[in-house]
């Protein structure tokens, strides 16, 4: 998998994109991220990407010149699944959002900025937005490497024990259960007997009665439950 991250802040995506799952996966050849600069691909001599919209409102717009320059020089490299664009009023991403994505082969994700972006971006350029929750970010780097860490983490061999990932929150519509780990006795708090007890089936029935649980106390909206 390849993923192509357009960005007028680059540096804001070097430190997340090369730590601990991420920098493995890319180290082991499963998966490559590239961080361009959109400022790389204006014609103009202060490397501009924004302007003031149309019609007089507040604040600066993204134009659409060097997103178009961009994805189109990468377009004519290779073909990609999606380009996407973080945006809050994109489609919430979830896990089997995650999923579906990791089955992609390449990708490209656009980072908003400023006020917007002009919005025939959205309109010719983007086949998917994506959303990381109700709320507003200074900008969509941050989502980036949100959508670009639970994705790659689901690539075969990103993580040592791939049953650990099929074991997450939510990869079931249940939130996990709970974990623990030595000492089984801390301060008089102890770990639950049942996963003292080697006994795989009832272990495996308790974490499921666990998830339920806690999914129906914390999340109800998970259950399809009537």
């Amino acid at each position: 998998m390849r993923i192509d991250i357009l960005t007028v802040l680059p540096e804001m995506l070097e430190s997340p994109l090369n730590c601990s799952i991420l920098k493995r996966a890319q180290d082991k050849g499963l998966c490559e991220i590239v961080v361009h600069n959109l400022r790389d691909y204006t014609t103009n001599k202060h490397r501009k990407v924004d302007d003031y919209p149309f019609g007089g409102e507040a604040g600066m717009v993204m134009q659409i010149e060097p997103v178009d320059r961009a994805i189109a020089d990468l377009k004519s490299q290779r073909d990609y699944d999606e380009v996407i664009f973080t945006s809050p009023d994109g489609e919430q991403f979830d896990q089997p959002m995650a999923n579906t994505l990791s089955l992609a082969n390449n990708l490209i994700i656009l980072c908003g900025h400023y006020k917007g972006v002009d919005y025939r971006i959205r309109e010719h350029l983007i086949t998917k937005e994506i959303s990381i929750g109700d709320y507003v970010l200074t900008g969509g780097e941050i989502p980036a490497v949100v959508i670009a860490d639970a994705v790659i983490r689901l690539i075969p061999g990103a993580i040592g024990d791939e049953q650990s990932a099929l074991s997450d929150s939510y990869q079931d519509n249940l939130l996990a259960p709970p974990v623990y780990t030595r000492p089984a006795d801390y301060n008089g708090w102890k770990v639950p007997d049942i996963l003292l007890s080697g006994h795989k089936a009832k272990i495996d029935e308790w974490k499921h009665e666990q998830a339920l649980a806690r999914t129906r106390l914390l999340r109800p909206d998970l259950l399809n439950e009537q």
